[in-house]
């Protein structure tokens, strides 16, 4: 099928398909979970993913045709943005065949929704100090710790858990990744209230978790580099906004500021130029990082580039709507407020700005690395976290 026929067909399922209201918390879930069957039914789910495990098979025109089509609809995938920008990837990438063909269909297909267990009360933005340990038990493996501002947890089937299996080694090299089941016994998720009044991350507590050694992904002890790929994902996912929906209704969209102006101010329109040539500079990145990981060009580091400037807009976005609609743009009853209230977050989820630039300087511009003096030390020597 050439393009044009696709958009078009893309376009004419939208049409039919695409839900005109906003589901409410009660059916919230089940609804998301029937439309994402239909969507990938339809062949409009995981279009770039590898068709052997459940994917499409098509490549980045095709995606990017659907983004577009999608744009004028708030697509009900929300809750599926982890699975399928951050732990879907992972799986694909550093997964075995048989976690693959496990795990790949389900999530793509919302059977299944996955949520992504690193941080922790002592391990932000230094993940590697995590203290979550999984101690080996023939072929299982035993779980106790703690994870928090995970998102998306209080709906998750599973979890790609970060954990520490090796104390005698430095932080980052005693590090093993798990997908852990969400419904064990000894999971407990409690969700967290934001400003907005929202509970849109969780805190979540494992308590004598048994994990089977087939969940393992990647080898023991090499952990880290798991979740560096985990990390890329979710960096590029983020700032291309990933299973997020369609952008017509987001509430710090031009097109919601628009309604919210007076455009025929030229004072006004200029900030509104502004915004769009930062959005589509943007979207413009995003795509030729995309079209580069397809093509088997590792992104690297320019992915925490277009995090920060995601987060960077984002704060620009919540600050040109105070500015130009006044102080009631802050107001809970305000469409923009909850848009004002969650910008700062942006900044911090995925890794703060400070840390976004750090590893732009340091392995993009080839800037001298911050010291780091716990580099050779074993991490039961160290004091971090709440070891600390």
């Amino acid at each position: 099928m050439n393009l044009a026929d696709y958009r078009r067909a893309a376009g004419d399922w939208l049409r039919e398909n695409a839900p005109t209201d906003d589901y409410p918390e009660a059916d919230g879930i089940a609804r998301a979970k029937e439309f994402m069957a239909k969507l990938y039914d339809a062949g409009y789910s995981g279009i770039t993913w590898p068709k052997q495990w459940g994917g499409q098979g098509l490549t980045q025109a095709e995606d990017r045709v659907f983004a577009e089509e999608a744009r004028d609809y708030t697509l009900p995938t929300y809750i599926f943005s982890i699975g399928l920008g951050m732990t879907g990837p992972t799986i694909v990438d550093r997964g075995s065949d048989a976690q693959r063909e496990r795990f790949v269909r389900p999530l793509l297909r919302g059977e299944e929704v996955w949520c992504q267990l690193f941080s922790e009360p002592g391990a932000g933005s230094d993940v590697a100090s995590l203290q979550t340990r999984a101690v080996r038990d023939g072929d299982d493996w035993i779980v106790n710790g703690q994870k928090v501002w995970t998102s998306v947890a209080h709906h998750a089937d599973w979890g790609l858990l970060l954990a520490r299996t090796d104390v005698d080694v430095p932080k980052h090299k005693g590090l093993t990744m798990f997908v852990i089941d969400m419904h064990h016994p000894g999971v407990t998720v409690r969700p967290l209230k934001d400003m907005s009044g929202r509970a849109n991350f969780n805190e979540i507590f494992f308590d004598n978790v048994t994990i089977p050694d087939e969940h393992r992904v990647g080898e023991v002890n090499d952990g880290w580099s798991v979740a560096v790929t985990t990390l890329l994902h979710e960096r590029l996912s983020i700032s291309a906004g990933v299973g997020m929906g369609g952008q017509k209704d987001h509430p710090a969209s031009l097109e919601a500021l628009r309604q919210a102006l007076d455009t025929s101010d030229p004072l006004v329109r200029d900030e509104l130029v502004e915004l769009h040539v930062r959005s589509r500079a943007l979207a413009l990145f995003n795509q030729r990082l995309a079209q580069e990981t397809r093509a088997g060009i590792f992104p690297g580091a320019r992915g925490s580039a277009a995090k920060l400037l995601l987060a960077e807009l984002t704060l620009y976005q919540a600050d040109l709507a105070t500015r130009l609609v006044g102080p009631e743009a802050a107001l809970a009853d305000h469409p923009l407020a909850r848009a004002i209230s969650m910008a700062p977050g942006m900044a911090l989820g995925g890794g703060t700005n400070e840390i976004m630039r750090n590893i732009v300087g340091d392995r993009v511009l080839g800037l001298p690395p911050e010291p780091r003096v716990d580099k050779t030390v074993p991490f039961k020597d160290l004091k971090v976290g709440t070891q600390a």
